[in-house]
């Protein structure tokens, strides 16, 4: 998952990595054309926590949203007992101050009644009590838990829904997007870079059905810890609100809503022909690895490895994807026969590192 802590959590199917707000407003700036006259889903977002749910209550009017909804698997768990639909009061987990039911909020109309810009529990829960909104129970449908995405109700609540916006459960990553595309659902959402290469993902990047959102692959993202999480880790500190922020390397966006990104040429300033031993041949593959996407050379026009990183820089009108090492996604026609391993890159003998493989558009 890009850090041994996202690792361990996700093996243990903990999935709560909230994001910060800076985030969301950096990425989604991008995007405000797109929804205009739209209804919004945020389906993996409590409104008592998520700053998806916030983001888009504050922008209602000057994104001229028609409709916001958001659903969650469970209650809010509001430190210090704080405010809590009226609704679950009846049903708390001692242990963790969750509710174990889980709802849906839904806001037809914003009005910005303290005049602060802000959005705190007071305001939440004035918003969602008006007669305008709802805070509604799901319950669920025998298959499937009160509030998971894959849920007969929220499946109904994403067919109503235009764009789908949130942080999904990493460890639910390729279901979630396999609904989204069978569904489909235009949407921004985050995940691990390293899904690029996934077999359920990379066909859909390679047929321009997904792509990279606008905020850099490069570096970690700040993602917020539940407050009763115990993390030990020098990438771990507490914000100024108080919430512990863990960096978590390797998370970014994904979208299939265009962007301007997605459009620009990548410079181009080496030369193949000026030094071939620059970019040595793969021992399974036929091509050549080109290690950093600034080395990529303006003058090969055969097959290239890159990098997952190059998905940054990727414009489909300057390259084409051929495939993605470790999936078996490479056409066997760039499979050197008499070399039986094709999971990985292999260069006089060494292993290589994930690779996508591409080829320049003439």
């Amino acid at each position: 998952m890009g850090n041994s802590q996202l690792s361990a959590a996700k093996k243990a199917k903990n999935d709560e990595f909230y994001t910060r707000m800076t985030d969301i407003e950096h990425e989604l700036v991008h995007y405000k054309d797109h929804f205009r006259d739209k209804v919004v889903l945020c389906n993996c977002d409590d409104p008592f926590e998520s700053n998806f749910f916030k983001y888009f209550a504050l922008n209602f009017n000057p994104l001229g949203l028609k409709k916001l909804i958001a659903t969650c698997y469970s209650g809010s768990p509001i430190a210090g007992g704080e405010y809590q639909p009226s609704l679950f009061d009846d049903d708390v987990d001692e242990n963790t101050g969750r509710h174990r039911r889980a709802y849906k909020a839904v806001v037809n109309v914003f009005r910005d009644t303290t005049g602060d810009g802000g959005l705190d529990m007071d305001d939440i829960r004035n918003l969602l009590d008006s007669g305008e909104n709802e805070l509604t129970e799901l319950h669920g449908d025998g298959i499937y838990g009160a509030g998971d995405f894959r849920s007969k109700e929220c499946l109904e609540l994403l067919d109503e829904a235009d764009v789908v916006v949130t942080n999904p459960p990493f460890s639910l990553f390729r279901e979630y997007v396999a609904t989204l595309v069978e569904h489909g659902k235009k949407f921004v959402i985050m995940g691990n870079k390293n899904a690029i290469t996934y077999k359920e993902v990379f066909p859909l990047i390679r047929d321009d059905k997904l792509w990279i959102g606008a905020t850099s692959l490069n570096g970690g993202r700040w993602m917020i810890m539940p407050s009763n999480s115990e993390v030990e880790s020098p990438k771990a500190k507490k914000d100024r609100n108080g919430d512990i922020i863990l960096n978590v390397a390797g998370v970014c966006w994904y979208t299939n809503l265009d962007i301007t990104k997605r459009h620009e040429d990548l410079l181009l300033y080496r030369r193949y022909k000026e030094d071939p031993s620059r970019y040595p041949k793969y021992d399974n593959y036929d091509a050549i690895e080109v290690s950093k996407v600034k080395d990529i050379p303006e003058d090969y026009w055969g097959v290239m490895g890159v990098p997952i990183t190059f998905m940054d820089s990727y414009n489909p009108e300057q390259f084409e994807l051929i495939g993605a090492s470790d999936n078996g996604a490479v056409p066997d026609e760039y499979k050197l026969p008499h070399f039986k391993r094709h999971n990985e890159p292999y260069i006089d003998g060494r292993k290589v590192y994930k690779r996508l493989f591409i080829r320049r558009r003439a």
